[in-house]
């Protein structure tokens, strides 16, 4: 009992919901008593080829059911991700190829790698089964949900009140993610809050199936950088793991004071009451503690303190970090000329994504070039040898190649 109660309260903390509370100790009992492990399911659809740190709130619960002995599948959608999760959106999804989706997951495990054991993960794609499942069979899968109970969920609910279109493809979404619970047997499938109705879609055909009932663990959401919305690349608020040591240390003390307990909580061991208290006497102090603690898991001990010492340079005192990155652009993209427009140089560069991006950096007059603001989008400018700075970390010398 002792040992049962140990790894419940492991497996709870920071959780928002666990359906239910008395299945998972039982189940707890039960691999406890004959040394089985359970098996922990996770889902993730290779819809960017970015992990970000939204995604290790789970990620890193998937650790601490690791570290308790369980055996954990990361079920990779490549299959689900031509549909697209429906969740949260008002919109249909594009319908993804499979070279995009393959392009996605390249990176996948080892981006994974940086958190988790990979020789003790079980890396699965649904493709493998639900490429080949019968008509027969998913008439039978579709049969143990009524439309009124799809459209039960928010996101459809306002969709089909507002009168945007819910295509057929959307609905089975739900029915092929709980498909895979049914295929892989889970004991538990974790998920963020958002995801509650698709994981319990599993909870309902595992029972359809004669099997035991998934226990259904969510995990809170976190806010992007943005302050507003969840972390995710379609709202551009998100921390990519791929990210520099640098840009992740600067993105993370852009956040507004009041995530830093969330972060702290969801992101890091920390301890939180602690860090509470010293956040409402040094705000500053306490996030560049945060700051240092995420990226260190990521990247090591040194790289975090060199990120915060080069931040310090740049905000605290106001200089240049030492190791700005060369950005060539060929002479024939500018005409054969060293002179150029300053949108062209930003956007060509690469400091920019498009050419509206850097029209609108110089609008808020966010981009300096040699220590001096720029904020004409028609200047023309020396290019050859300038280091310009976009926003409040991006820094470049141009050479013109």
């Amino acid at each position: 009992m002792e040992e049962i109660e140990k790894q419940f309260e492991i497996i709870k903390r920071n959780t928002v919901e666990v359906i239910e509370e008395s299945e998972l100790k039982r189940k707890l009992g039960k691999s406890i008593e004959t040394g089985k492990p359970l098996t922990i399911k996770y889902g993730i659809d290779p819809t960017s080829p970015q992990i970000h740190l939204g995604h290790m709130v789970i990620i890193r619960k998937l650790r601490d059911f690791m570290m308790l002995g369980h055996k954990v599948f990361f079920l990779i959608g490549d299959f689900t991700a031509r549909i697209g999760d429906p969740t949260g959106r008002n919109e249909t999804r594009p319908i993804l190829s499979k070279e995009e989706i393959k392009r996605n997951l390249q990176t996948y495990v080892e981006q994974v790698s940086r958190i988790l054991d990979i020789n003790k993960v079980e890396f699965v794609y649904n493709g493998n089964w639900l490429s080949i499942v019968s008509l027969e069979e998913f008439i039978k899968i579709s049969s143990c949900f009524t439309i009124a109970r799809i459209l039960e969920r928010e996101d459809f609910s306002a969709r089909y009140k507002s009168g945007k279109p819910i295509y057929m493809h959307e609905f089975m979404y739900p029915l092929l993610q709980g498909y895979d619970s049914v295929i892989l047997q889970s004991d538990i499938e974790i998920g963020a809050t958002e995801q509650k109705f698709n994981l319990l879609a599993g909870r309902t055909l595992q029972e359809f199936f004669g099997q035991e009932k998934q226990v259904v663990i969510t995990m809170p959401i976190l806010v992007g950088t943005d302050g507003k919305m969840k972390m995710s690349k379609t709202y551009d608020n998100h921390i990519p793991i791929t990210t520099t040591a640098d840009d992740m240390f600067g993105k993370i003390m852009s956040i507004q004071d009041d995530l830093m307990e969330s972060y702290a909580m969801l992101l890091t061991d920390l301890n939180i009451k602690k860090f509470t208290e010293d956040a409402k006497k040094n705000p500053r102090r306490a996030k560049a503690l945060l700051s240092r603690t995420i990226v260190e898991e990521y990247f090591g001990k040194n790289k975090a303190q060199k990120a915060q010492e080069t931040f310090d340079k740049i905000f605290k005192e106001k200089q240049l970090p030492e190791d700005i990155p060369v950005l060539k652009i060929k002479k024939d993209k500018l005409g054969g000329r060293t002179r150029a427009n300053i949108v062209d140089v930003l956007f060509l560069s690469g400091l920019v994504s498009s050419k509206s991006e850097a029209k609108r950096m110089l609008i808020q007059n966010a981009v300096k070039l040699d220590g001096k603001t720029v904020s004409d989008i028609n200047a023309e400018i020396e290019a050859d040898g300038k280091i310009i700075k976009v926003g409040k970390r991006k820094f470049g010398k141009i050479k013109i190649v």
